[in-house]
């Protein structure tokens, strides 16, 4: 499976008024692994930012006034993304821009070349739903450091997704799962799910005040059983209290 990252910025909120893409950052995962084969590039939008807009991307009329316009780009990007299945956060906005953009070029709409789009709002809404969801949250969420992160930007902000979809999808993908088990043809046969690797997964240690915390219940759970609880018994080995014939 290849998985695109997707991410724009942009001269303000509304194709439908002019606003225009200024920026696409793509990070490409093949198999739930990035790759490094990333898609990033500047765009000269032939018009200013909104105030709002510039204060997010810090992307300056006169810094984009070198870049190519879209139209020079357009092979390249459809050429990247082509059959592919599409992550962006809040999809319906930046697909919005994309589709005005190949309009723009007599194209068809963006979707028509690539495999099917995932929302990762629409995910974490279903998963969190009342919480915030923002990129920023659910780095903070799912412990993904976004220091660095100042200003928004494309490539950026498609590499911090990249991690937050990996993590929101991460499931029990070490397991094997016969699909159907039980259910299935006569001969209970099942399609094995394929096999892939987890991410890296993080082990945080007790900190000394809740090693303390804990030992202080257990010294309570004592009291109670007039002994030792079960909770500081050593497991017995295998067959140890097996009983005697």
């Amino acid at each position: 499976m290849r998985q695109i990252v997707l991410d724009t910025e942009t001269t303000g909120l509304n194709p439908r008024t002019g606003d225009r893409i200024i920026e696409i950052g793509c990070v490409e995962l093949l198999n739930r692994r990035l790759t490094g084969n990333n898609f990033h590039r500047y765009i000269n939008p032939e018009r200013d930012s909104e105030e709002g807009a510039l204060a997010v991307h810090g992307l300056t009329t006169a810094f984009l006034s070198d870049k190519p316009k879209f139209a020079e780009i357009y092979d390249e990007l459809r050429e990247y993304t082509r059959g592919a299945q599409v992550i962006i956060h809040n999809a319906p906005f930046d697909l919005g821009f994309l589709d005005a953009e190949y309009k723009h070029l007599g194209k068809g709409p963006f979707s028509a070349d690539i495999a099917g789009v995932i929302d990762t709002l629409v995910q974490a809404k279903e998963m969190y739903p009342g919480k915030r969801n923002s990129l920023d949250a659910l780095c903070d969420r799912y412990g993904i450091s976004n220091a660095h992160r100042t200003l928004h930007g494309a490539l950026l902000d498609s590499e911090l997704l990249a991690e937050v979809y990996l993590a929101m999808t991460r499931g029990q993908n070490s397991f094997s799962i016969d699909v159907g088990g039980g259910h299935g043809d006569a001969d209970g046969g099942g399609a094995a799910l394929e096999l892939l690797p987890l991410a890296e997964i993080v082990v945080r240690s007790a900190s000394e005040d809740e090693l303390a915390a804990h030992e202080l219940l257990l010294n309570g759970l004592d009291k109670d059983a007039r002994g030792t609880c079960i909770w500081r018994q050593t497991p017995a080995e295998p067959g140890e209290n097996a009983p005697q014939k």
